[in-house]
């Protein structure tokens, strides 16, 4: 059958030197492969059986050459139009197609939709929409590589519209710096969506911007499936016995819309044909049948092996029963399963301060977990700037007490990389202001990625947070309530030496997330005798800090403080309740108190409105209204930004308004 699509002149040049006839052959294979499942895909869209689709049609080369020159163990991070990456290792098209139906059976049981999964079996890693996400997350890999002296390699696939982003700068930076084998590779495809490179950046190609980082970079023909092969295999080779990162641009072109709605009439007509003419699959195809390796029959003849195979698959995977909607399962899987095994303290008790327990209990952690690795901005020599880590690096050494680059969002992408390889990690915010600009690695990839995929993020973010420093608006806030509400997290907030320990070691047995803030007005202020040897507290239990009958103070962290100090200053008969950690919260503990004292005040550092009180009041009157001989009463600092000079601040905090609230609901 004559195929009226091909290309009548052939107009990409092959160097087929050092690569056997099977080699050829089998390129040719894996690049046609997905083209036809595209076009299957494009059907299925118009009968209205996929949602929608992201053609990679024009651009195979590029993933199936990166996928067939790396190991088949390496970590490959793929973007929406690497399908060639998928069936290149193999991945089963029932499961693929499964995946893309929202059926049960696909990877993230219809959680979430196309390329957006990881497949450990695969040694794959999808993309989140957030562009350049997922390069972050490759340096992470590849340090885990680094440190368990593998000699692989990590390729990463981002499009040139994602370079544009933070994290590309990010990633890119932080492999240099840290000399991590990671192959950046940039499908240079014209448009995103539809603005032109001309308005994306200024530079003559990408890859001039590896000079600045200090490391290679080249341009290729991404159409020119031959040399994306041997390059990239050059490039790994390398890689695996001199780790450092490399930047590829292959230079393609996007021949259908961005996704399918988009169309693309937006694109000239002649630039359009001009890579019409440089279709991968086309040209390499006549060139086997120049070089006497393929014929016409012979194409025909493996098209109609392909299309069958995806018929066959597409039925199967179309049969499969709807997916089947059960609340429970779907709030059991945010997060990864982990059972609690109390340690209890063992040897003897010395004095110390916060920051001491905290020190103490990192040290522990780093003994009893020798795949733990701390990161954070001057945590090595320096000891971090609260001096949380001094004394590490000379026990446990620079591979394990790593000082990072400014480079918040990329070093928590990196938290979830070092996960997928088993590794723990712990992240130090230098203050917990600055999380803002790693917010969305923490609530789009950590938080979401076992509820997704099944993958946990073994991580711990310490947050040294709070006020009463005059340390003004970006060094002072207290911003657990931006996590509360992201299903994933574990929040804890301790209030005392002795829970700061064992807290923060059940949070390095955790394989969840866990945000772990440490005010750092305790540090130094507060001491207690602290249990020496190792020892864990389970998340979720409240504990009371004071017992009464007139009063329940709900509260956290410093607030734990404030209420002990203004109970004991009016001879209150209060209970005063310790939430420990907020995400798992105490209900049961809330619900004695409350029950016994009728009255509740909610106390926090953080400002009121939406702060996390604002959950606790509204289960309290939800659900033990009748217990009640007052409204809630929430306390939390101003609305307002927390100021810097010390009058203003005094004024800002919830301390400066909590005996007269206790006052106010006692005499309701």
């Amino acid at each position: 059958m004559k195929r009226t699509t091909e290309i009548t002149q052939r107009v990409i040049e092959y160097d087929r030197s050092g690569l056997s006839e099977a080699e050829l052959l089998m390129l040719w294979e894996r690049m046609l492969l997905p083209r036809l499942i595209e076009e299957q895909m494009l059907l299925e869209l118009r009968r209205g059986n996929i949602s929608k689709w992201f053609s990679g049609i024009g651009q195979e080369a590029i993933a199936v050459g990166v996928a067939s020159a790396m190991l088949p163990e390496e970590k490959i991070f793929t973007m929406h139009r690497n399908l060639g990456v998928f069936t290149t290792r193999g991945v089963p098209l029932v499961r693929l197609f499964a995946q893309w139906l929202g059926k049960e059976q696909g990877f993230t049981k219809g959680r979430d939709r196309s390329f957006h999964f990881g497949t450990l079996e695969y040694h794959i890693i999808g993309m989140i929409s957030h562009l350049g996400a997922q390069l972050s997350v490759a340096d992470g890999v590849a340090l885990a590589y680094r440190l368990s002296q593998k000699g692989m390699a990590v390729a990463a696939f981002t499009g040139e519209g994602g370079t544009s982003e933070g994290e590309f700068h990010e990633a890119l930076n932080t492999a240099a710096v840290w000399e991590l084998p990671v192959l950046f590779v940039i499908e240079n495809n014209g448009y995103g969506l539809s603005t032109p490179v001309s308005q994306q950046y200024k530079c003559a190609q990408l890859s001039d911007r590896a000079v600045g980082y200090g490391v290679k970079g080249q341009t290729i023909d991404g159409n020119n499936v031959l040399e994306v092969y041997k390059m990239v295999k050059a490039i790994t080779a390398e890689m695996r016995s001199r780790p450092e990162p490399f930047l590829l641009e292959c230079m393609t072109f996007r021949m259908r819309g961005h996704e399918e709605a988009s169309g693309t009439k937006y694109v000239p007509a002649e630039l359009m044909e001009y890579w019409r003419k440089r279709d991968p699959l086309r040209n390499y195809e006549q060139y086997l049948v120049e070089e006497g390796l393929l014929t016409e029959d012979r194409i025909e003849e493996r098209r109609q092996i392909y299309r069958q195979e995806i018929k066959r698959a597409w039925s199967e995977a179309l049969a499969l029963p709807q997916v089947h909607p059960d609340p429970e399962r779907e709030r059991s899987d945010v997060y990864a399963p982990f059972y609690f095994r109390p340690v209890q303290p063992q040897g003897t008790k010395r004095t110390m301060r916060f920051v001491e327990a905290i020190r103490d209990g990192l040290d522990q952690a780093m003994q009893r977990h020798d795949k733990l690795v701390l990161m954070g901005q001057d945590i090595a020599e320096y000891g971090g700037v609260f001096k949380v880590t001094e004394g590490l690096l000379e026990k446990y050494g620079p591979e394990r007490v790593r000082n990072t680059p400014l480079c918040e969002s990329a070093i928590l992408g990196m938290a979830l990389g070092l996960a997928i390889e088993g590794y723990k990690s712990m992240v130090e915010m230098q203050f917990s202001d600055f999380v803002s600009v790693g917010f969305n690695q923490i609530v789009n990839n950590l938080a979401k990625s076992y509820y997704r995929w099944g993958q946990p993020a073994d991580t711990v973010v310490r947050m040294p947070c709070g006020g009463g420093m005059s340390a003004g608006p970006f060094h002072s806030q207290t911003n657990e309530a931006w996590f509360a509400k992201v299903h994933g997290l574990k929040i804890v907030y301790p209030s005392t030496p002795a829970d700061a320990k064992g807290l923060l070691l059940t949070a390095f047995e955790d394989p969840n997330p866990v945000m772990f803030f440490e005010h750092k007005g305790l540090y130094r202020s507060v001491r207690e005798e602290v249990p020496e040897g190792y020892y864990t507290l389970p998340f979720g239990k409240a504990a009371f800090r004071a017992r009464g009958e007139a009063l329940s103070i709900i509260t956290y962290g410093m607030g734990v403080h404030w209420a002990l100090q203004v109970v004991e200053k009016l001879q209150l008969s209060a209970d005063v309740l310790d939430l420990r950690t907020l995400v798992p919260l105490d209900t049961e503990a809330i619900a004695q108190t409350v029950q016994k004292t009728g009255r509740a005040l909610i106390l926090h550092e953080d400002s009121g409105f939406m702060g996390f009180g604002a959950e606790v009041a509204a289960y309290i009157a939800q659900h033990l209204f009748e217990y009640l001989d007052a409204p809630p009463v929430r306390v939390g600092s101003l609305d307002t930004p927390i100021p810097f000079a010390a009058p203003l601040e005094k004024q800002y905090m919830a301390s400066a308004r909590l005996e007269s609230a206790i006052k106010h609901l006692m005499s309701y």
